[in-house]
């Protein structure tokens, strides 16, 4: 569950985002955002401790990748609630389409 705290922020979102596309150095990423290089940095480390991403020096820069691993174990752990919410959504849908219906027969919405 490591993974799922380090996901809580939405630069760190971004930054998986960004990875999913392929390797990238730390100043192509820090590039995109409206924070200091040192606080993406710091969000890298947060994502490298939960080893969703991986690191490597090539020269003087520092390029990262992403590892699926642990977004595939966080995506099973989730799996179980996906009915949950699928249930949900489904009497959601019912009853919208109940309204719309009673709205085009002119009854209560």
């Amino acid at each position: 569950m490591q993974s799922l705290a380090a996901l809580a922020d939405p630069i760190r979102r971004e930054l998986v985002d960004l990875l999913a596309g392929g390797e990238r150095s730390a100043g192509e990423l820090a590039s995109r955002f409206p924070v200091s290089r040192p606080a993406v940095s710091r969000h890298l480390r947060v994502l490298r401790e939960a080893g969703l991403v991986r690191v490597r020096t090539d020269g003087k820069r520092r390029l990262y990748v992403l590892d699926p691993q642990p977004l595939r174990e966080l995506d099973t752990w989730l799996e179980r609630y996906r009915d949950l919410w699928a249930q949900r959504l489904d009497a959601l849908d019912t009853e919208i389409a109940r309204g719309r219906r009673a709205a085009r027969n002119g009854g209560p919405s």
